[in-house]
């Protein structure tokens, strides 16, 4: 599995300590590192920012999205971009986006909500080489205990009998071992890793590492000791895969 390490992260020496030779996940709406991750990560993948410019009640432009994904998607370390999608909107607003896409799909993910129908993830997963899994409601990734039961069920419908998925999965805010390890992605992302480094009520006990660049490193390490998990559990009782 890929672990993909969100920004922004900050200042641009932690970054360095946290990307070098890893993998970054860049949001069109926090795009100033850019340039940085494409130098000295291994990959990327580009985030279209509709979550963050959500919440912070911002407009979008998905012209200049499609593009700034077009002028990254031949360097060497591209690897995706996550098509656009409307938060809290429906499934037909969100497959209006679909066809809007003008890039080739091998460039592109669409995101499958947790709150839509699995028959929209059926067509996504047979349609796209990869797709994006959202989480929202009573489904969101903060509560683990709900999340993963319900991914596992959902994911069950497009896997074969192994228990693996059709398409390549990503992870959207799932770069957490609790839930990677019990779900076959092939990618996941978090900035988990950006947030925590400058909390220092966060990092106690006598081996406390005082700067943020140590930090940033052993956040890495620790996530990126854990694989996703290689196929779904067995169905209780069953023994088999659904």
């Amino acid at each position: 599995m890929i672990h993909y390490f969100g920004g922004p992260i900050t200042p641009d020496v932690c970054a360095i300590r946290a990307w070098k030779g890893r993998h970054a996940f860049i949001s069109f709406a926090h795009q100033q590192q850019m340039d940085l991750a494409a130098s000295i990560c291994q990959s990327f993948a580009l985030d279209n920012g509709a979550f963050s410019l959500w919440k912070a009640k911002r407009a979008t432009n998905w012209t200049a999205y499609y593009e700034w994904v077009s002028s990254w998607s031949t360097h060497p370390g591209f690897d995706f971009s996550v098509v656009p999608d409307v938060i809290d909107g429906t499934e037909a607003e969100n497959d209006a986006l679909l066809q809007e896409w003008p890039l080739a799909r091998h460039l592109g993910a669409p995101v499958w909500h947790t709150n839509e129908s699995l028959e929209r993830l059926a067509r996504l997963a047979r349609d796209w080489p990869r797709v994006c899994l959202g989480s929202s409601g009573d489904h969101d990734v903060s509560n683990v205990s709900r999340a993963v039961p319900h991914l596992q069920r959902s994911i069950r419908r497009i896997a074969d009998g192994r228990g693996r998925p059709h398409c390549k999965l990503h992870g959207l805010r799932m770069l957490n071992p609790a839930i990677f390890t019990q779900i076959p992605l092939s990618s996941a992302d978090s900035t988990n890793l950006a947030r925590n480094i400058g909390i220092d009520k966060a990092w106690t006990g006598s081996y406390r590492p005082a700067s943020r660049e140590t930090r940033a490193l052993i956040i890495a390490e620790r996530t990126e000791a854990f694989n996703s998990a290689a196929a779904l559990p067995p169905l209780p009782d069953e023994g088999v895969f659904g």
